[in-house]
């Protein structure tokens, strides 16, 4: 038989190339120090320049201006946090869908307290005067919630995700924000529970803000980590994961795989 030809390997970066890479991953490196110290709306690439050793003009040859070093900033902390819940979901069975959900909001929380700046940059308040190109950011920011929703899909398609009550049909405008979502995302879930879906994520992230952010207070809660582990269940619950799910009668019939 002929060989067939091999596809071309990447070339290797070039020495330039590298010596480039290295001196963004600093410039990141330093952005993350200063906006822990300083918060968003201080940050300064003359500040990260003077940290580096250079003038701020040879920085600028790196990153173009403060806006860029933001976005450089959120799509760092993004990937960290997506990759931190993928390490989390990729240690227990595919099938195990309560305790991956329970995996997947313990990383997120524990990545949210330690990082708690760069938590802020992704969730909190707008940084004034700055708007994230969607281009770049969308991808990256989009990671958990993808992960979720997959997670809730493959419990649906498995018959492991309880039917949602009986509420009737959801609004027809609904329908469609919902149809298009089901559609970009490749799911399976009806309306009732992709909804429900989404009411799960902003609550994960509702309890997660309000501990990073103090705002349940100093003296309110002495056991944080009992109270985020009774919220993960009680959102479990919620999405269909709970107890219920594993009922006869109490969850929804293994659905046909799409061909």
């Amino acid at each position: 038989m002929p060989e067939t030809a091999s596809a071309p390997s990447e070339k290797p970066p070039t020495p330039r190339q590298r010596a480039r890479a290295r001196t963004i991953e600093d410039i990141v490196r330093l952005g993350r120090e200063h906006l822990a110290l300083h918060g968003a709306a201080a940050l300064s690439l003359r500040a990260v320049a003077r940290d580096l050793g250079v003038v701020s003009s040879a920085v600028y040859r790196y990153v173009e201006n403060r806006e860029e070093l933001l976005t450089l900033l959120l799509i760092d902390a993004y990937n960290e946090l997506g990759d931190e819940v993928d390490a989390a979901l990729a240690a227990l069975p595919g099938a195990d869908f309560a305790g991956r959900f329970s995996a997947l909001g313990s990383a997120v929380r524990r990545w949210a307290l330690r990082e708690p700046a760069r938590y802020g940059l992704l969730f909190g308040s707008p940084v004034p005067g700055y708007r994230a190109p969607a281009e770049r950011t969308t991808g990256p920011g989009t990671r958990v919630i993808y992960a979720l929703m997959a997670l809730l899909d493959g419990a649906y398609r498995a018959g492991r995700l309880a039917a949602p009550d009986r509420r009737g049909a959801v609004p027809v405008p609904l329908a469609a924000d919902l149809e298009r979502i089901r559609h970009e995302m490749g799911l399976a879930v009806p309306d009732g529970l992709l909804a429900r879906g989404a009411l799960v994520w902003t609550s994960l992230f509702g309890a997660i803000s309000f501990e990073v952010f103090g705002q349940y207070g100093a003296d309110t809660f002495a056991a944080p980590d009992e109270l985020f582990a009774h919220h993960l269940a009680a959102l479990a619950d919620l999405a269909g994961l709970g107890p219920s799910a594993g009922q006869p009668g109490g969850r929804a019939e293994p659905q046909p795989q799409p061909e």
